[in-house]
């Protein structure tokens, strides 16, 4: 990937906003297990930095998503995990699939505002009984004149609590699962909808999380992303961004992590000298670092498929599985360098080792990355490569 002065001004001006508008109160807001959305995307909005990637005509910048992943890699500088989650959901999660498959006028009424930031997104894919699988999900929109009568829940939706909209995943017809389902964007107003209190998470404390159920909630048809029973497939394609985003927005934050315990391990003196000087140490840190340079190849390099029109799921999933287990190998190692301090709740490195945990588990499991890469490996049983 070959970066031009236009990435390096949108880097300055992404690690500006992080350093000014989030970093100074992190400590704050991950005590309140909330931040000011509303004011924080406003300000994102008006800087250009929701709709990097989104059509110019609707607000967006109309970059190539290579600008994308270079603005998560910036934003993985916050000292928090919770807020640039957030934001990811908004920019890489619940529009993609309206920006590339949706109407003129669902673009209009949902994206256009997503992308200034007068509007807060969510993504529903998950259920109670259907994470990872998401061919096992049973929330149902059934037809009803014009619209669909909506019943179900979804869980752990980031955003749930603020949002205005969420780019619903639902059981459109009795066909087979991978071809029963649509996407429809949903209104968080409409009638029927209750959103539970928010939950109680391991980590990512500063974004709020909650179930939401729906009891006969009626939204227009014309509200559906593309046509009836291709949601599925449009979630996959959406899925993509998330992992490559995902991957991007670790990157920086786990160099936080190794530069943090390096500045540490020079301060702690043990047996008459710095940790530091201990050489399992500085070249398992050199070790760490090495890996991260590699995510950051890979992750950048299934972006550069995806912006020239290759199929980057390959890529995209290795990148995905890789930031996960690499989040908890680096941010492990630095607690046990931290010591004592490291076992404390608000030290930064025990903040990164509970917030990166979340990287293995949402927008598809290690074990799904894994499926995912075998299959096109050729590995699996009964496949040929």
């Amino acid at each position: 990937m070959i970066f031009t002065q236009e990435h390096q001004e949108l880097r300055r001006t992404v690690k500006s906003f992080v350093d000014n508008e989030i970093n100074p109160f992190v400590d704050e807001w991950e005590k309140a297990g909330e931040f000011p959305m509303r004011e924080i995307f406003k300000k994102l909005g008006d800087l250009g930095l929701l709709g990097i990637s989104k059509p110019e005509k609707f607000g967006g910048m109309g970059l190539d998503y290579s600008y994308n992943l270079v603005a998560a890699e910036e934003l993985g500088t916050a000292h928090c995990g919770g807020v640039p989650l957030a934001i990811g959901v908004q920019t890489d999660m619940c529009t993609p699939a309206i920006a590339k498959f949706g109407s003129e006028s669902l673009k209009e009424e949902f994206l256009t505002p997503a992308i200034r930031g007068e509007a807060i997104g969510c993504i529903g894919v998950s259920e109670p009984g259907a994470g990872s699988d998401v061919a096992g999900l049973k929330t149902t929109a059934r037809k009803d004149g014009d619209d669909y009568v909506i019943n179900g829940t979804k869980m752990w939706i980031t955003n749930a609590p603020q949002a205005d909209f969420i780019c619903l995943l639902a059981n459109t017809s009795d066909d087979k699962p991978h071809k029963n389902k649509s996407l429809i964007v949903v209104p968080m107003k409409s009638p029927g909808i209750t959103i539970a209190p928010r939950l109680d998470k391991l980590g990512m404390r500063s974004s709020e999380t909650a179930q939401i159920f729906f009891d006969d909630v009626r939204v227009p048809q014309r509200n559906r992303i593309g046509a009836e029973g291709t949601g599925f497939m449009l979630q996959m394609i959406q899925f993509q961004e998330e992992r490559m985003w995902g991957a991007a927005n670790t990157i920086k934050a786990l160099e936080y992590c190794v530069n943090s315990t390096i500045n540490y391990c020079k301060e702690r003196k043990t047996f008459g000298q710095s940790l530091i000087d201990n050489q399992v140490i500085h070249f398992r840190l050199a070790e760490l670092q090495t890996e991260i340079e590699c995510l950051r190849a890979l992750t950048f390099q299934a972006c550069e498929d995806y912006i020239n029109g290759k199929d980057a799921t390959r890529l995209a999933s290795m990148a995905k599985l890789k930031s996960g287990r690499l989040g908890r190998e680096v941010t492990d190692a630095c607690v046990q360098y931290w010591g004592g301090m490291g076992y404390m709740w608000d030290n930064p490195v025990s903040r990164a080792y509970r917030d990166v945990r979340l990287v293995s588990i949402g927008g598809g499991a290690d074990e799904i990355m894994l499926g995912i890469i075998c299959k096109m490996m050729g590995t699996l049983p009964g496949k040929k490569k």
